[in-house]
């Protein structure tokens, strides 16, 4: 589909500024992308911005190459790949070179052929609830006993702060590889804005960061029992202190004991619905005041009754918060159109719901990690008290209107059922990356061996009904996001396939893993490269014009179902992370969260629906970590360390 113009328009500080009445329709601005400022001069954060190479657009040849390959073990048979396989030879021979042609036409006057295209059709287009569907959660460290939870807060608040106005002053250390620096350049995102319901079926992002500043400057929103606050984070150019924080913090406690009206669960609606819901929200000039100072707002803290104790529970209340007598109580206390919205339990637990269209996670679990590391550190600088004791939050209290009381009703309603949908289980195995490394193996590849392993148990003799996806980082180029890693393969179905053929030896099995792996890890290379199939061949497709016939390679069925993501996974990694995930992506899929980076044990969360067979497959996965484990300790050299 062809994307369609958006007219200019008002920013939502503009409206709300000039309470503009319901009768005024919000339309998104065609210059959104551009309202986040950019970075100061002599920035260290982003001072290898200008010398990164573009995204490229990947030789036709090469991407058709590679597709026949992905599809050869999702075609149910020989008949069927040959089928799909002629048809990318006559796309190869047709229409293929003309639409390659156009999308390098299209990125010769852009900066980054696909952001926008990305943008829209990877997240700001998407109608569902963004809760379960897109967004995704870190668990902190588990609290000390006794810890209390304003001054946990208070601690995420002054910390994320200092970090705030390092970015800002440029002062955060770039991130990258030894092969080189990556983009730094969806941090602009992180703070300060906000998603925006669009009335036509597309979102965007509004920021209030201002030009020029130094993170001396700045409020933060805290939620408790529905009830939005304002606290203003700095005082006389210094963040407030620690002792400032928690002071405040502690006045919301002892001054929210009721519950309010759960606006926040309105946007965790489908997005048209949501839309249609803010513009009755903002038409009131008091609701577009409360809109605007959490639009503007540094970031969230929300206060929640809940008490998590295990880490099922920990991820739930955090991925979707808590349902309590039907009530999704967790979602109303929430904003989840805040990209950086840190939510602490009344025992202390805490932990952080992420907005994902305009930032991936990486950028987010960094900063995450930054923040608790200057926590643990004994020298961290808790700050001098800096305000009098008469120095108290602001609430900022909803007009609420029949309609909207109407609208939250249906919201609730929707929350409820969206959660109560959902299933989830986490697993541990009892080693970790040092074992994997011993036997010479990236840990990366053995953990998504398990899954493949596993997910073929699972559904025994059925077919395939989609591919692997596993996000690969393409930072390493000018406002590069990701590409998927398709990690279906000949090499790892043969593997698979021998686990549990008597005929095999574990020689043979050995050897056919070797192979897998080594196939993964140049699957995962080559789409870190900017060489993957997916954006490629999305790209392909939107520059089709308007009444063309679409070639017949575009509406293959196995093409189709290699990009069915029954298994989307990915993987981060945060010493500080005791528990993280998101949903699936498709109704019978999973979501499979993984981290590698621990040296005794490998994480698993997997998320699906209630009807999908979760708990058999977190066993399966148990049974194939055991298995694989086994097979390199009976038969495996141990190698040097990679």
């Amino acid at each position: 589909m062809l994307a369609r113009h958006r007219p200019k328009g008002l920013s939502l500080s503009s409206i709300c500024k000039r309470q503009q009445p319901m009768s005024t329709k919000l339309t998104r601005p065609a210059n959104w992308k551009e309202q986040a400022p950019e970075p100061l001069p002599g920035s260290q954060t982003f001072a290898a911005q200008s010398k990164l190479p573009k995204l490229p657009v990947p030789k036709l040849e090469d991407t058709l190459i590679r597709l026949k390959d992905t599809l050869k073990p999702i075609a149910w048979s020989q008949e069927e790949f040959n089928a799909v396989s002629k048809k990318i030879d006559e796309f190869g021979a047709g229409k293929g070179p003309e639409l390659h042609k156009r999308l390098l036409k299209h990125d010769e006057d852009k900066k980054h052929w696909l952001e926008n295209w990305w943008d829209d059709g990877g997240y700001l287009g998407y109608r569902d609830s963004v809760v379960v569907n897109v967004s995704y959660y870190y668990g902190f460290d588990v609290p000390k006993p006794g810890t209390n939870p304003a001054e946990r807060a208070a601690g995420i608040a002054r910390s994320a702060m200092i970090f705030r106005q390092k970015l800002k002053q440029g002062l955060v250390t770039p991130e990258g590889t030894k092969e080189g620096p990556f983009c730094m350049d969806t941090y602009r995102w992180m703070f300060d804005c906000c998603r925006v319901p669009g009335p036509d079926g597309l979102d965007w992002s509004v920021s209030h960061a201002k030009p020029n500043e130094n993170g001396d400057s700045g409020h933060i929103i805290v939620i408790r029992k529905n009830r939005v606050w304002r606290i203003d984070a700095t005082r006389d150019g210094k963040i407030l202190s620690t002792e400032d924080f928690t002071r405040q913090l502690q006045y919301i406690y002892e001054n929210t004991l009721q519950e309010y009206p759960g606006v926040g669960v309105l946007t965790a609606s489908n997005r048209d619905v949501w839309a249609k819901d803010f513009q009755e929200l903002s038409s009131s000039p008091v609701n577009a005041e409360v809109i605007k100072a959490i639009h503007s707002s540094a970031f969230i803290i929300s206060l929640e009754d809940s008490k998590p104790k295990d880490p099922v529970h920990h991820s739930r209340s955090l991925w979707h918060g808590d349902v309590v007598g039907g009530v999704p109580v967790g979602l109303r206390n929430r904003w989840v159109d805040k990209p950086v919205q840190f939510i602490v339990y009344d025992n202390a637990y805490a932990g952080l719901m992420g907005e994902h269209s305009v930032m991936d996670g990486t950028p987010t679990a960094r900063m995450c990690d930054d923040v608790l590391d200057q926590l643990d550190d004994p020298s961290f600088d808790h700050g001098a008290r800096l305000t009098n004791s008469e120095v108290v939050p602001v609430p900022l209290d909803w007009e609420v209107t029949p309609a909207t009381t109407q609208a939250i009703a249906r919201a609730d309603a929707a929350a409820r059922d969206l959660i109560e949908s959902q299933e989830l289980t986490y697993y541990l195995t009892s080693y970790g990356k040092d074992a994997i490394k011993k036997f010479g193996v990236s840990p990366d590849s053995w953990a998504q061996m398990i899954i493949q392993l596993a997910y073929r148990r699972l559904i025994g003799n059925e077919k395939r009904k989609g591919g692997t996806y596993e996000a690969a980082t393409t930072r390493r180029f000018f406002k590069g996001r990701t590409e998927a890693i398709r990690v279906v393969s000949s090499e790892s179905d043969a593997w698979v396939a021998s686990m549990d053929d008597p005929k095999v030896s574990p020689l043979q099995r050995k050897a056919l893993f070797d192979l897998a792996t080594k196939k993964h890890i140049t699957l995962a290379k080559t789409a870190g490269q900017g060489q993957g199939v997916d954006r490629h061949l999305f790209g392909l497709k939107k520059v089709m014009r308007e009444g063309e016939v679409a070639p017949s390679l575009f509406s293959d069925p196995v093409l189709a179902r290699s990009s069915n993501w029954v298994l989307s996974t990915s993987a981060i990694f945060s010493k500080h992370f005791p528990v993280y995930g998101w949903g699936e992506v498709v109704p019978d899929g999973f979501g499979v969260a993984y981290m590698t980076g621990f040296n005794d044990r490998l994480q698993y969360t997997i998320t699906s629906r209630k009807e999908m067979p979760n708990q058999q497959f977190s066993d399966e996965i148990a049974k194939a970590a055991d298995e694989l484990y086994k097979l390199h300790e009976d038969v495996a050299t141990p190698k040097a360390k990679l």
